[in-house]
């Protein structure tokens, strides 16, 4: 078994001494791609490089030369996130050529941050939400049984990822349909980002609980190949029961720096720590050099493709690329993590971990200063479900809880936890959206929240806000938690973006920032002139740029390049509150520029539709012409590339806005010029 050659018939069967060997270039590869991207997940990849090897290599029956053929086994990545392993044993299995691995990460290549089965072949199912695989597993394993076919099915999970109920869905399931050709393997290395796995969310006794649900259990050491050999052979035997395989690990296995170390779940090592761990794992220096230079080259084309299809300008204007009008850059996270920290004070808030506390920030209520605020701290694990529904529980007990995670696990995993449990009970949740918008970067497609706008506005009693930098960010938290009674979002960014709003800047919950360029200053907050929408007299603006969230300050970079190039007038909105709505300063702007140019960093239609739905429905602006145009993804999923990288590709630069903008400004022209001649006429 192993790698088949469908044509000959041929099956490879190397040595256990030659499967340790593969393991180790394997280990090689994981350091090389993290390290090149500068992002991705070492740790869990190192542990994991042992029993992948073996299976790829001796277990499971595929050929790299007919990915498609309908005989081979199938194996399935539920723990995605390990795609530097995942990505060296399809490349030394004859999938694609090694030194394709340098394309890592990064824009356009089919090596995603999770993995993309449209993009790669070899790649069974895309992944990158924790809990799903076993469950496609089953899917597939109930399938070959229904066609007739003998292949086996393989699902690589990871230990924290028991934590998911879905898991123990999936494995009832498995059971009930007496699954003897599934194979599930957990790989138990005992840690997960938050920490150890019995502390963050214990899942022991795993072995006794999968027995209850009916499978055969094979414990292993993940790092003996001769054992790991003979456990998938006793998964082979068993008849009549799933099976599932607890590999005993170590992560960060290989790397002595690396090894039983949490921190490296999602840390790329620098290029020194890189070279360090290289050295330890023998690698070919020279080989080494190679793929960082290649890497690197890779790199600095895709920015000058990208970089070069922005609408050029007379000068650049790029975020400080000149002397004034300089930026400080801040992680909207941070603005966050500051405000709840603060707000911790108050002891009716209670704040949830999902085991990406410290990511998002969210661990910021206890860490590092009130250790005494651990009795409000609820661990709750990779179970973004059950998060919400204690909190529910929590809030109708009086208490003001805080749930957060990544925006597409904040918010779509959980959704009907948050409409039926949350929303329609009208309970006093706390949803911090974190690493909103394709500007997430490397993680690619799956960890990219473009929905959340649209998942989140749509429930009743839900508000959502969605402020534009980490100052602003850290005064919407205060206010949602302590100041507003009933379920809230706040969305916010994981890149560092510009700040360009101050202390003394205002903010009304539920009412636009009107936003005016004024000149040219030393620093480009400075510049602009901000103030409520309710207070605002027209000043007769050529065009409104409506924008939420990171795309505010392109929206005022748009208005300063309209300004200086043009001599254009622009009204920016600042919608930091998306719900509820300031349809007001929407209708005003309307009628009074006649030109809207709408931008979110989320699927087109988000905040655009909102808004559009809100201009539909006003009586002042029955009869009256308006141009409207959105600016956002095109119904589509981003893809893994730098944050910068994928605004120039999708189009959310400030030059996209001002070039949208001229569009507008010009129909509007022709429009007034025909008019003037038909009443002439």
């Amino acid at each position: 078994m192993g790698i088949v050659d469908v044509r000959t018939g041929a099956e490879g069967k190397p040595t256990p001494e030659e499967l340790r060997g593969i393991a180790l270039r394997m280990r090689q590869d994981i350091i090389l791609c993290t390290t090149a991207a500068g992002s991705g997940h070492p740790g869990g990849s190192l542990s994991a490089a042992d029993f992948l090897t073996a299976l790829y290599f001796r277990e499971a029956r595929h050929d790299p030369a007919n990915p498609g053929w309908p005989g081979r086994d199938r194996i399935i990545f539920s723990k995605a996130h390990i795609t530097p392993a995942i990505y060296s044993a399809l490349a030394l299995s004859g999938y694609f050529p090694e030194e394709d691995l340098a394309g890592f990460r990064r824009l356009g290549s089919p090596l995603q941050g999770h993995p993309d089965r449209l993009k790669l072949p070899g790649i069974e199912i895309s992944g990158g939400s924790l809990g799903q695989g076993l469950g496609v597993a089953a899917g597939c394993a109930l399938s070959a049984r229904m066609s007739g076919l003998p292949c086996r099915v393989y699902a690589i999970m990871g230990d924290g990822e028991q934590q998911e109920g879905s898991v123990w869905e999936a494995a009832g399931a498995a059971a009930h349909y007496r699954l003897d050709n599934l194979c599930g393997m957990v790989d138990k290395n005992g840690l997960q980002i938050d920490g150890r796995v019995c502390d963050v969310m214990n899942i022991e006794p795993l072995a006794d609980r999968y027995r209850a649900f009916g499978w055969h259990v094979v414990e292993a050491d993940g790092h003996d190949m001769e054992r790991i050999l003979s456990a998938f052979g006793e998964a082979r035997a068993e008849k009549g029961r799933p099976t599932v395989i607890l590999m005993n690990t170590v992560k960060g296995k290989g790397v002595s720096f690396m090894e039983n170390e949490a921190g490296w779940h999602g840390r790329a090592p620098d290029r020194d720590e890189g070279l360090r761990a290289l050295g330890e794992l023998g690698a070919d220096m020279a080989r080494v050099e190679r793929f960082l230079s290649r890497a690197g080259g890779l790199g600095d084309r895709i920015a000058l493709e990208h970089g070069s299809r922005i609408p050029s300008e007379k000068r650049p204007y790029w975020w400080n690329s000149q002397d004034r009008m300089r930026v400080e850059m801040r992680a909207t996270r941070m603005g966050f993590g500051d405000a709840l920290e603060k707000a911790g004070e108050d002891p009716r808030v209670v704040a949830f971990g999902a085991d990406i506390s410290d990511s998002i920030c969210m661990s910021r209520f206890h860490k590092p200063r009130h250790p005494e605020r651990k009795a409000r701290w609820v661990s709750a694990g990779i179970a973004e479900q059950n998060m919400t529904a204690m909190a529910a529980g929590l809030a109708r007990e009086g208490w003001i809880p805080v749930i957060g995670s990544y925006g597409v696990f904040a918010t779509g995993r959980n959704w009907d936890q948050l409409r039926t449990t949350v929303c329609y009970g009208n309970l006093n949740v706390k949803v911090a959206v974190a690493h909103g918008g394709i500007s997430v970067g490397p993680d690619g497609a799956t960890h990219q929240s473009l929905e959340d706008i649209t998942l989140t506005a749509i429930l009743p009693n839900m508000s959502v806000a969605v402020p534009a930098d980490a100052v602003e960010t850290a005064k919407m938290t205060e206010h949602l938690l302590l100041r507003v009674v009933g379920p809230c979002c706040i969305r916010f960014a994981r890149e560092a973006t510009p700040v360009v709003t101050g202390p003394g800047t205002p903010l009304v919950f539920g009412k636009a920032n009107v936003i005016r360029f004024r000149r040219e200053t030393e620093r480009f907050v400075d510049a602009f002139e901000t103030v409520p929408s309710g207070t605002y007299a027209s000043e007769n603006e050529d065009a409104t740029v409506i924008a939420c969230g990171p795309e505010v300050p392109e929206a005022m970079r748009a208005a300063y390049i309209l300004k200086k190039e043009h001599d254009l007038e622009v009204r920016v909105l600042n919608l930091h509150t998306v719900k509820p709505l300031d349809s007001e300063a929407l209708v005003r702007a309307a009628a009074e520029t006649g030109a809207l140019v709408i931008a979110e960093e989320h699927q087109r239609g988000g905040l655009g539709n909102i808004v559009a739905g809100a201009l539909a429905n006003s009586d002042r602006l029955q009869g009256r012409q308006y141009l409207v145009r959105m600016i956002g993804m095109p119904d589509a999923f981003g893809e893994s590339g730098q944050p910068w990288e994928l605004i120039w590709k999708y189009g959310l630069a400030a030059e996209h806005i001002a070039d949208k903008v001229l569009e507008l400004v010009e129909l509007k022209r022709k429009s007034s010029a025909q008019s003037a001649w038909n009443a002439v006429c």
